[in-house]
């Protein structure tokens, strides 16, 4: 039950004492995924990509990554994989909801023929599940075959890293269940960047991060790249 059909329901029950307790149950089983991100938190930023969009437009066909500070960060991206055209559209902070949101903006305008997405880090650390992570993906993928159904859809999976490591268990089950699903569809794909980023110890190798254990320094974005390079 969705949270409109939940607000429907109290009026039904005209919010007596026991039906505002069904309606607390009924909002607070409701998914996050349900739920429309912040989208002011974000604006800023979403209006400095259109501006640049305005300012240099974006050819049809590129090759776009889009999601959290690690994309944001990745300020060798387009040096990264040379011949190809990049796009890099990460806003730090963001959850895997908040790509989807704003997917008419900064994701269907560009028609890319190719997407990497890199989100779910933050998501977990705010308190989501793995059912949810593959949920709110799932919506991603769905939003964007909607408008561009060739569109292959590649997704990163949630980095190991030192500061976030209390959560490594819950980020092995959504990357799980994600790389299951990608398999279903030869648009989707799944890139694991975990075993360059573990050690003998099975724990995060402290080289590839900067200062703060949670993003990426140079030699971490190498690790990516050659993941990723074969995917392009």
């Amino acid at each position: 039950m969705n949270i409109r059909q939940g607000l429907n329901l109290a009026a039904l029950l005209h919010l007596t004492g026991s039906s505002l307790f069904i309606l607390n149950a009924i909002l607070l089983a409701a998914p996050s995924s349900e739920l429309k991100p912040t989208s002011s938190r974000w604006e800023a930023e979403i209006r400095a990509f259109e501006a640049k969009d305005i300012q240099h437009p974006v050819a049809p066909g590129g090759t776009l990554f889009i999601g959290s500070s690690s994309i944001r960060g990745w300020k060798t991206l387009a040096d990264d994989f040379p011949g190809h055209r990049i796009i890099n559209r990460g806003f730090g902070g963001s959850q895997i909801v908040d790509s989807t949101y704003f997917a008419d903006r900064i994701v269907i305008p560009y028609a890319p023929k190719k997407i990497f997405l890199y989100a779910g880090d933050n998501d977990i650390s705010k308190g989501k599940d793995a059912p949810t992570i593959l949920n709110d993906f799932k919506q991603f993928v769905a939003t964007v075959h909607q408008t561009l159904p060739k569109t292959k859809i590649d997704f990163i999976a949630i980095k190991p890293s030192l500061k976030r490591w209390h959560l490594a268990g819950e980020m092995k089950k959504a990357n799980a269940l994600v790389s299951t699903f990608t398999r279903g569809d030869d648009r989707l794909g799944f890139i694991d960047i975990w075993p360059p980023l573990i050690n003998q110890a099975g724990k995060p190798r402290p080289e590839f991060f900067v200062e703060d254990g949670l993003h990426l320094n140079r030699a971490g974005y190498q690790a990516w790249t050659e993941l990723i390079r074969p995917r392009l």
